[in-house]
């Protein structure tokens, strides 16, 4: 099993003599995370690949007012999301969404709350795009970029040649933020018997996983039921109950498909404690607030997951319990990895 920090650049043993081109780059995550990863064959990584792409993500001459870049609304305090109900473009424009964090995306195939981005070179069009978010297109882009010193060598290191395209661009980024590995919380501990949780992490645990069973005198949250195991993120579509008509029709604006409405991607918790305001529109400030939903809130419509069909009813201590637990997945390490910040910061 590999344990440690979230990330280790472990450089491939065919690795290229320098001058040779870019050096290849494996990804590494503890076992129990699973290998259903999504690694495009057209976009491997490499040590320059990488290198550029963290450097985009904190360039601000690729938005249109020279003011925003990526991390504007994905901040690395903030587990790459930015606190805000709704984050504002170049325009000033609030978005219908809230941001979402860009944790463990290897994992994700199918991007943005309702899906509609396939990869994450798809997705990263949107934002950079948009007129209502970075708000500059990309052949734009591409000549900025090649008035700014030292961005052709950077990209002929990672590519091979100094052309700057659109293409290179989200192709780098892209590569970057599949570095963004989150695996080194106190759950994360606890699952390699590096750290013994408080009886009421425990509990909370328990909670989270299990479903309840009055017949055999278990009680359960089945929580895992939708945010999946270990790694607490799955590419699943739910609709959780927010609203009996769903003013936001969510996966349905992307299928068509009745069955679809007010479902959306079930983010990830982890970090979790880091990222309100919570839900695709942000309506939950806290943590609190988002257990009392899932206890006594549930709304009934016609496409509420068959997993929230019945109100758990916690008890003050269990929501005590499961919030405790939710803790746990905060990863300080992540966080603050040098190989994530801006390197405009370090000169």
């Amino acid at each position: 099993m590999i344990t440690g920090l979230l990330l280790t650049m472990v450089i491939m043993a065919a690795q290229l003599p320098a001058g040779q081109g870019p050096v290849p780059v494996a990804l590494s995550w503890p076992d129990y995370f699973g290998s259903r990863v999504f690694l495009p064959a057209d976009n491997p990584l490499t040590e320059e690949g990488i290198q550029l792409g963290r450097r985009l993500f904190y360039e601000k001459a690729l938005s249109v007012n020279r003011q925003m870049s990526c991390a504007t609304c994905h901040q690395q305090a903030k587990a790459f999301t930015d606190g805000q109900r709704f984050s504002a473009g170049a325009d000033g424009v609030l978005q219908p969404r809230n941001t979402m964090s860009l944790a463990n995306l290897p994992w994700v195939r199918q991007l943005f709350w309702d899906g509609r981005a396939g990869s994450l070179e798809e997705q990263a069009l949107t934002p950079l795009t948009a007129p209502h978010e970075m708000g500059q297109p990309l052949d734009v882009s591409a000549v900025g970029l090649r008035q700014i010193k030292g961005y052709p060598r950077l990209f002929r290191r990672a590519f091979g040649s100094d052309s700057i395209t659109g293409e290179r661009i989200v192709k780098a980024l892209a590569q970057f933020e599949r570095t963004l590995i989150s695996a080194n919380s106190r759950y994360d501990q606890y699952l390699q018997g590096k750290y013994r949780p408080s009886a009421s992490e425990s509990s909370g645990m328990a909670l989270f996983y299990a479903n309840t069973d009055t017949a055999r005198g278990i009680r359960g949250a089945g929580c895992g039921h939708c945010h999946g195991g270990p790694k607490t993120y799955s590419d699943l579509f739910h609709n959780n109950g927010l609203d009996s008509l769903p003013p936001d029709g969510g996966r349905q604006q992307v299928t068509g498909q009745a069955y679809d409405k007010g479902r959306f991607r079930v983010a990830t918790l982890r970090n979790i404690a880091l990222t309100a305001p919570y839900m695709h529109d942000g309506r939950f400030p806290d943590l609190e607030s988002v257990i009392d939903h899932y206890s006594e809130h549930i709304a009934h419509s016609e496409t509420l997951s068959p997993f929230l069909q019945q109100p758990l009813r916690l008890t003050t201590q269990e929501k005590k319990d499961l919030l405790a637990f939710l803790q746990l997945l905060t990863d300080s390490t992540f966080i603050t990895d040098p190989r994530f910040s801006n390197p405009f910061n370090h000169h």
